[in-house]
C-alpha cells in the first residue's frame, strides 16, 4: 500500500515536523510497512527529510499530477478550509482514498451547534480578558453569523464532500462534525465521521519508575488568551500555598510576567516549582514519566498534544470542562483525570487536589493509564487504522 501524508501550508520540513501531526502521521504509517512519504507546497529548505515532497502549490490542485504518484490513500491535512477545497478535489479526481483531517473541536460553524458556537466565540475572543475581547467577540459573531453561512460554509462543505473519510480528533468534535455535515449533505455525508486523533510519538510512554507527587504544566506562555498564564500562575501559588507535598514543573518559553511571578514567590513555595522554560522533547518524555498529574489552564485547544503524550506516559490530566476543550472530555473518560467546572483558580486548585488525592488512594494506575492511551494515540497504532479504512474495511 502507497498511504502519503499532505499539508497545502509550507511549513518547515525538518526533524519538528516529523514529530507530530502530517509528518508524524507519515512516520507511523512508515513503522508498519506503508509506503510513505509527506507532500507539502513550497520550495525546498535545507532542513528537509528525505521522505518530504515538495512541489509547486498548483500541483496540489492537479488531478493529473496526483495521478502520477499511484497512491492508495491520501491524509489530507487542511482543516476542511475553503481555500483548500481545490487541493481535496484533484486528490478525488485522481480516485485516491481521501481522508480530510480536521485539526479542530468541531465549532467551525454556527450550524455544528449555535448555543455552543455562540459560547465557543466567548472563549476564543478572550471576551473577558481585555476591552479588546469585545471587539474581537462582535467580529467573529458578525463574520460567521453573515458571511460565514452564506460564502464560507458552501465552500467547506465543497471540501468535505470531496472525503471519503472525514477524520475529527476527538469524539465530541466528531459529534460537531456529524451535525454540520448532516446539514451540508445529509445523512451519507455524516455517515463519513470519524474519529481519527493526532499521532503521538511511541517513545511517549510509561517506564515503569514510580511516579512523583508532581505537576507538569506545558504551554506556549506568550498566547496570553489562550495557555491563561495568569491563570496558571494563581493556580499554582494557591496549589504550592495549600499543599506542601506537591511540586509542578512549567515546561514552555517563560514571560517576563511568569519570571517575576517566580522569583516573588516565598523561599519555600519556589524551591518546589521549577520554571523550565523550552525543554526538548527528551526532556517532555522525563517530566510526563516522572509526574503524577498533567495540568492544562488553556482556555482553548483544537486538540492537545501535550496533554495527550502526557496521558501516554501515564499521567492524569486536570483542565476545565469548556465547549473549546472537547478533546478533553475524552481525555479524562477512562480513570485517566478530572475537568473542574469552571474558570475559577479554586475550582481548578480542587480538581488538581482532587487528581492527587486519587493517586494517593491508589485510583490512579500509571500503566494502566498510558497502556489504554498509547493504544488509542501512538502513531503506529493510528497507522494501523489508517491502513484498515484505506483497505475498505471496518473496525470492530
Amino acid at each position: 500500500m502507497r498511504i502519503y501524508t499532505c499539508t497545502p501550508v509550507a511549513f518547515g520540513g525538518g526533524p519538528d515536523f516529523f514529530a507530530r501531526d502530517s509528518g508524524l502521521l507519515c512516520r507511523g504509517l512508515q513503522s508498519i510497512g506503508v509506503d510513505s512519504r509527506a507532500v507539502m507546497s513550497g520550495a525546498a529548505c535545507e532542513e528537509d527529510e528525505a521522505d518530504l515532497i515538495r512541489t509547486d502549490y498548483a500541483n496540489l490542485e492537479s488531478a493529473e499530477w496526483w495521478r502520477t504518484l499511484n497512491l492508495d490513500g491520501i491524509v489530507l491535512y487542511a482543516w476542511g478550509r475553503p481555500a483548500f477545497r481545490k487541493v481535496a478535489k484533484a486528490i478525488r479526481s485522481a480516485g485516491i482514498f481521501l481522508i480530510l483531517n480536521q485539526d479542530n473541536g468541531g465549532l467551525v460553524s454556527p450550524l455544528a451547534g449555535m448555543r455552543d458556537w455562540f459560547n465557543e466565540q466567548k472563549i476564543i475572543s478572550g471576551l473577558h480578558s481585555d476591552k479588546a475581547g469585545i471587539i474581537r467577540f462582535l467580529k467573529l459573531v458578525v463574520r460567521g453569523t453573515t458571511l460565514g453561512l452564506l460564502a464560507t460554509d458552501p465552500l467547506r462543505a465543497n471540501h468535505l464532500k470531496q472525503g471519503d473519510i472525514i477524520a475529527c480528533v476527538s469524539p465530541k468534535a466528531a459529534a460537531y462534525y456529524r451535525a454540520l455535515c448532516n446539514r451540508y449533505g445529509g445523512r451519507s455525508l455524516a455517515e463519513r465521521v470519524d474519529v481519527l486523533p493526532h499521532p503521538v510519538e511511541t517513545r511517549f510512554r510509561h517506564s515503569g519508575c514510580r511516579k512523583r507527587r508532581q505537576i507538569a504544566c506545558v504551554g506556549r506562555w506568550v498566547d496570553s488568551i489562550q495557555k491563561r498564564p495568569e491563570l496558571m500562575m494563581e493556580v499554582v501559588s494557591k496549589l504550592v500555598e495549600e499543599d506542601r507535598h506537591t511540586s509542578v514543573v512549567i515546561a514552555g518559553n517563560s514571560t517576563e510576567e511568569m519570571k517575576h511571578w517566580h522569583a516573588s514567590l516565598p523561599g519555600t513555595h519556589r524551591n518546589r516549582v521549577d520554571l523550565r522554560g523550552f525543554c526538548s522533547r527528551d526532556e517532555l518524555l522525563k517530566i510526563f514519566d516522572e509526574s503524577q498529574v498533567f495540568y492544562s489552564p488553556s482556555a482553548f485547544e483544537s486538540f492537545g498534544i501535550a496533554a495527550a503524550e502526557a496521558l501516554c506516559c501515564g499521567c492524569s490530566v486536570a483542565a476545565e470542562q469548556s465547549v473549546s476543550m472537547v478533546s478533553f472530555e475524552w481525555f479524562v473518560s477512562e480513570s485517566s483525570g478530572t475537568l473542574a467546572s469552571g474558570g475559577d483558580p479554586a475550582e481548578h486548585v480542587k480538581t488538581i487536589r482532587k487528581e492527587l488525592h486519587a493517586w494517593e488512594t491508589d485510583t490512579r494506575d500509571p500503566a494502566v493509564i498510558s497502556c489504554h492511551w498509547s493504544r488509542l494515540l501512538h502513531a503506529d497504532q493510528l497507522a494501523n487504522r489508517i491502513l484498515t479504512r484505506c483497505e475498505g474495511k471496518n473496525l470492530p
